[in-house]
């Protein structure tokens, strides 16, 4: 069995709630969704095998919070996924999934070798694609097994609908999660705040925990 492997290395977390973390990246290959603000443009990809991905990892000495396999999509490799998600569990790593939460019968097939999830919700105003309202519900409804937590990005035409359907599917979960509401970091910052600042409002009158957290390696300027 092999992996399409775009990219391994190491970095801070520059997103969400474990925001300046050090992590160990594993980049998968590959994406089923084209978002319209989509930043990660993966032109090539190196194969491993489980164990060979597993000995790369190893010959960072650092210490890290976890092994962060993003993307692409990495469940769209599950076979791969659960491969080295087993062994890196076996060898003391935290296993923190970033994914786009559009797959949930793939994710029931590894949730049991995860440990966080971060996972963003896809608002049909903001990608340009359609809605996975229901994806993201059972996506969800596995994912609570762990910690999760929610990545919405919001640009210029991201709308207010949207934001309210996200704040429903928060509040039917299992059990409720934190919201971080993501300014699209290609567009101007100043005039997204007042939008930003409103849909922050919506989500305190839903009673859902909500953080504006921009891209902070982008800032920073790290990898």
């Amino acid at each position: 069995m092999k992996g399409r492997i775009a990219e391994v290395f190491d970095s801070v977390q520059g997103e969400g709630l474990y925001l300046g973390e050090k992590q160990l990246f594993v980049r998968f290959y590959g994406c089923n969704l084209q978002c319209k603000f989509c930043d990660t443009k993966l032109l090539s990809f190196l194969e491993y095998e489980p164990e060979e991905l597993l000995a790369e990892l190893k010959l960072y000495h650092d210490r890290y919070h976890s092994v962060s396999f993003t993307g692409g999509e990495p469940l769209l490799q599950k076979n791969f996924l659960k491969e080295i998600a087993s062994l890196t569990r076996k060898n003391g790593f935290i296993n923190y999934l970033e994914t786009n939460g559009t797959l949930p019968d793939e994710l029931e097939e590894i949730i049991d070798y995860l440990d966080i999830i971060a996972m963003d919700l896809k608002l049909p105003s903001s990608t340009g694609l359609a809605g996975y309202w229901s994806e993201h519900r059972k996506f969800l409804d596995i994912a609570s097994q762990k910690e999760v937590f929610l990545k919405a990005v919001v640009t210029q035409s991201t709308q207010e609908a949207d934001i309210k359907d996200a704040l429903k599917l928060i509040k039917g979960m299992k059990k409720l999660t934190v919201l971080i509401l993501q300014p699209d970091s290609s567009q101007n910052q100043a005039t997204l705040k007042e939008k930003l600042m409103h849909f922050k409002e919506l989500c305190l009158n839903y009673n859902v925990t909500t953080c504006i957290i921009p891209q902070v390696h982008k800032i920073a300027r790290i990898k």
